[in-house]
């Protein structure tokens, strides 16, 4: 208050050296403590302005000039007085106190927050302002004549600022906090920082001002009283999540720098202990029993030790190893990832009646370690005792497979090797042996049932198969169900037992004009033995043709040999084709021989050695189809000649079927014609008076024979066949009464299917046959004797109702229809 003092001191100076007409701002805060600290200040004032009118008085007379008399205007917010409450007085040296000035206010508030007496120019305010919504207002002032309404001052504009109080409480950012801290941290290691903030003006005494407290979570957080930062209060002793996880804590923020009478807010904040690998794992028990089959396969689990670690997560995962005992080869322990456990399994084939038990020592730890907390107890040791059940198992081969080898010439029935399989159980059950035919299917072998003895049951050839695999059953006598396979694999050794041949055929070719002594052909052998020592062979022309064959063999000692001639000249006229037998032979025991016989064609060759002209057999040979080629060809022709012919003869056999076969379905004298003819002389080939009147059909049969056709066989049949009696059809008359259609049918289809001279060739005839048995006879008018005789319908009634409309029709008297 004295700066303020002191200030206003100094601007009264100011004005005054300057000797300019100023005015004079009467300031009457709402705060009784200013009023009273300023009085002094106001009466200096006045002093000082009354000797500056005294001497500047001249001046005034000279000239006129606007001459407000204010300040900045400051008011407290939240006013709780029934009345208006007053901010200042407005005042210019235009006002002469005549009553002739009139004061305008205008701007923010302005007629509705606040409002001026237009006579005096008091300000009042006339609600209860609050600053955190509006620090300040602008407003703008003038006077103006209330006669005339002209402006005696330019508009000017001033500031209302609203004075702070205390009156909002501070504010947390969040209602509640979520922290964490690693358990056991050392102390003063920050959690977390908490915000507030407070409403009030930070710039106007301590209203703003906050200070943090902790009113829960003591004793093992506490607060930073400015900053508003939690920390760790304890040692890292205190701290340790195994006993307590969760913790609430209560902070305080209090405004008035924490004064007394000051505003308070709080929040919450929970803070969690987040783990560390502090704790090693334990196993439940110390002594773990299991027991086991000794059928088990590997990688069968025995059975789950389970260890426990007071940490969590990733802090919690263990490892198990086996660390000693007497199954570390046998058996093996890993940990299921899910639920923390060791898995106990076999890693090698058990066998009770080798070793009944075992006994191993594991061991159990933290996969990821902590060395902080690493010590000599972050292990932990417990012994597993398996125990190996036992099982009937099927027999037991003392080999994985067998191999066994056999000459090809073997005989049937000789014993090419044994297997051996042993029951494992203490039992020693006797063992019997079989072969798996799904593995000999051409039964080529068989096994001893007792002895385990292989041996042929045919005879084998190495050229057609070098090797056999099969495989041998063991089954136990007293329980069939447990059997075990062996595969067999049988070798067939080889014996020479094969004639070496010509690799290749060979086509040689010789001029007439040669020399003694060239070498026409170069030959080699080929064999289907295969000796160890590898292939010798051996050429030589036959005995028999020794002395008067005219090319001879020189063997080049390297499996090859070489054709030579003997003379220098040939006559392909004399002779065009010549023979040459060659023997081959092996060098393998027994030594085996063949004969080959090349054909050496004589050609008629240029001076130069070219062939020009062979004989045609040797071009043939040489440019057309092999034999096998020819032959293929021959039988494919004479397949297609039997096709033709088989096919044309089933055609000219092939028997017509009539259109009509139901006997029941017989229409009237149906004849369908489908002949060329036998031109103009064919002219009683189908007469439809036969089925008029049969018996004369009959007699006249032989004058209707076709005179272009001379019969070359009697017939097989007799022209004229009579049915008996008692197979003709009910209601169809007798031959005798000229009436029997039916009977000259059936002898007409046999005639023609019988005579094949008889006419027509090619011609499908249908005869139809109405039937007998009708009760309402035939509608047919073939039979009629006349249509002018009188005829009556009236058993048209006795039909039924399908026929009642034809009864009706025809049934009814001629006097109806007169």
């Amino acid at each position: 208050m004295a700066l303020f003092q002191v200030f206003f001191l100094l601007f009264c100076v100011f004005l005054c050296h300057f000797k300019c007409l100023c005015c004079c701002f009467l300031y009457l805060s709402s705060h009784f403590v200013h009023i009273c600290s300023n009085l002094v200040c106001f009466v200096v004032a006045l002093c000082i302005f009354a000797e500056t009118e005294k001497h500047n008085r001249w001046a005034r007379l000279r000239r006129v000039r606007r001459g407000w008399m204010w300040n900045q205007f400051f008011l407290q917010e939240e006013y709780t007085g029934s009345d208006y409450q007053y901010i200042g007085k407005l005042q210019s040296d235009q006002d002469h106190g005549n009553g002739l000035v009139k004061y305008v206010l205008s701007g923010e508030g302005a007629g509705s927050v606040f409002v001026i007496d237009e006579n005096n120019g008091d300000l009042h305010a006339t609600r209860r302002l609050d600053r955190e919504e509006k620090s300040f207002y602008i407003l703008r002032a003038t006077v103006v004549n209330k006669h005339t309404g002209l402006k005696l001052e330019q508009e000017t504009e001033f500031i209302i600022k609203l004075h702070d109080i205390n009156d909002n409480e501070p504010v947390f950012s969040r209602a509640l906090y979520t922290g964490s801290v690693p358990e056991r941290a050392d102390i003063g290691t920050s959690v977390i920082q908490v915000t507030a903030t407070d409403a009030d003006d930070g710039m106007y005494g301590n209203s703003a001002k906050l200070v943090y407290s902790i009113s829960q979570g003591h004793p093992y957080f506490s607060v930073d009283p400015n900053t508003g930062v939690i920390r760790t209060a304890l040692g890292a002793g205190d701290m340790d999540r195994e006993q307590r996880e969760h913790y609430q804590v209560v902070i305080e923020a209090k405004d008035m720098a924490g004064q007394r009478g000051g505003l308070t807010g709080t929040t919450v904040v929970n803070i969690s202990l987040t783990d560390v690998n502090d704790n090693p794992p334990r196993f439940t028990q110390s002594i773990y029993q299991f027991r086991v089959a000794e059928s088990s396969q590997w990688g069968g689990a025995v059975g789950r030790i389970t260890a426990t670690d007071k940490d969590i997560g990733q802090n919690a995962e263990m490892i198990f190893t086996i660390v000693s005992g007497d199954g570390m080869d046998t058996f093996n322990i890993s940990t299921d990832t899910d639920t923390q456990e060791g898995v106990l399994s076999v890693s090698k084939p058990l066998d009770y009646e080798r070793k009944p038990s075992y006994t191993v020592e594991i061991q159990v730890q933290n996969t990821h370690l902590d060395p902080r907390f690493m010590s000599s107890g972050s292990k932990d040791v417990a012994t597993v005792r398996i125990a190996v059940e036992d099982v009937d198992e099927p027999p037991l081969f003392d080999k994985a497979s067998y191999l066994m080898e056999v000459k090809e010439d073997a005989a049937v029935g000789v014993a090419i090797g044994s297997v051996s399989a042993i029951d494992p159980d203490r039992a020693r059950s006797m063992v019997k042996y079989s072969i798996d035919r799904r593995t000999d299917m051409d039964r080529l072998f068989n096994v001893h049932p007792g002895n385990g003895s292989v041996f042929l049951l045919r005879s084998l050839d190495r050229e057609e198969s070098p090797w056999y695999n099969i495989s041998v059953i063991a089954t136990e006598f007293n329980n069939p169900r447990q059997s075990s396979h062996v595969p067999v694999n049988i070798r067939l050794l080889d014996v020479n037992d094969n004639a070496p041949t010509f690799a290749s055929i060979y086509e040689t070719f010789v001029c007439e004009r040669t020399k003694a002594g060239q070498r026409i052909q170069t030959v080699s052998a080929m064999d289907a033995d295969e000796p160890s020592t590898g292939h010798k062979f051996f050429f030589s022309l036959a005995p028999e043709g020794t002395h008067r064959s005219n090319f001879t063999i020189r063997d080049n000692g390297d499996n090859t040999a070489g054709i030579l001639t003997r003379r220098a000249s040939y006559s392909r006229l004399h002779q065009s084709v010549y023979l040459v037998a060659v023997v081959i032979t092996d060098g393998d025991y027994p030594m085996q021989s063949s004969t080959g016989t090349l054909t050496v064609r004589m050609c008629t060759c240029d001076r130069h050695g070219n062939m020009e002209l062979c004989n045609a057999e040797a071009l043939s040979g040489s440019t057309g189809l092999s034999t096998g080629a020819l032959i293929a060809v021959l039988l494919c022709t004479v397949i297609l000649l039997m096709l033709v012919v088989l096919f044309t003869a089933l055609r000219r056999h092939r028997k017509q079927e009539p259109l009509i076969i139901s006997k029941e379905d017989v229409r009237d004298n149906v004849v369908s014609y489908n002949d060329e003819g036998g031109g103009e002389e064919d002219t009683q080939a189908f007469d439809i008076g036969a089925l008029r009147h049969p018996d004369t059909a009959a007699l006249d049969e032989a004058s209707n024979q076709r005179r272009d056709i001379v019969p070359s066989d009697t017939l097989l049949f007799p022209l004229h066949r009579r049915v008996a009696p008692g197979l003709l059809p009910v209601g169809v008359a007798s031959r005798d009464t000229g009436e029997d259609v039916l009977e000259f049918i059936h002898q007409r289809v046999l005639e023609n299917d019988s005579n094949p001279t008889a006419p027509p060739y090619d011609s499908l005839a249908t005869y139809a046959y109405e039937g007998g048995g009708s009760v309402a006879e035939s509608l047919s008018s073939l039979g009629s004797t006349s249509s002018e005789a009188e005829q009556h319908y009236h058993y048209l009634s006795e039909w039924g109702p399908r026929f009642r409309r034809l009864a009706d029709l025809y049934g009814a008297e001629d006097t109806d229809f007169s």
